[in-house]
């Protein structure tokens, strides 16, 4: 019998059904003020080849969190008129989902909000700590064992 050619996942890594967020995540996030312009926003990305910025505003005893996607910057690029700045690109409030959240449950949440990246907060302060994307989703599908 000749060995399996597809490649297989690693023993480290979980399978989609038995993933939490935490699994798949980037921890840490880029953020910016609501009044940076969107051309800044893009350099922000094209510099660390992200492709969401989180927005910060409110007061700083309740912060409220947006976030700028690549997608929401070409959608307004390719209009002619006035830049916007990062407050008026953002989706506010950012679609959140918990560390300990199972991944079906936030790939649902992507579906059911019509956006790629999902903002993920601590469980406890429900402060941000990281974002996940469908792209880490998929790495997930691809690689997971568990």
């Amino acid at each position: 019998m000749s060995p399996d050619p597809t490649p297989h996942g690693s023993y480290l890594m979980p399978s989609l059904e038995h993933a939490m967020v935490a699994d798949a995540m980037h921890p840490g996030i880029l953020t910016t003020n609501p009044d940076t312009p969107m051309t800044e926003v893009a350099r922000m990305m094209a510099s660390h080849h992200v492709h969401s910025i989180v927005v910060i505003g409110g007061a700083d005893d309740a912060p409220t969190w947006g976030i700028v996607t690549d997608i929401d910057i070409l959608r307004v690029a390719t209009q002619s008129g006035v830049e916007p700045n990062a407050e008026a690109l953002s989706v506010r409030p950012a679609v959140t989902v918990e560390t300990t959240t199972p991944l079906l449950e936030a790939a649902q949440s992507m579906i059911k909000h019509a956006t790629a990246h999902l903002l993920v907060v601590e469980p406890i302060s429900k402060r941000p700590i990281g974002v996940i994307s469908t792209l880490d989703i998929a790495g997930i599908l691809a690689w997971g064992e568990g």
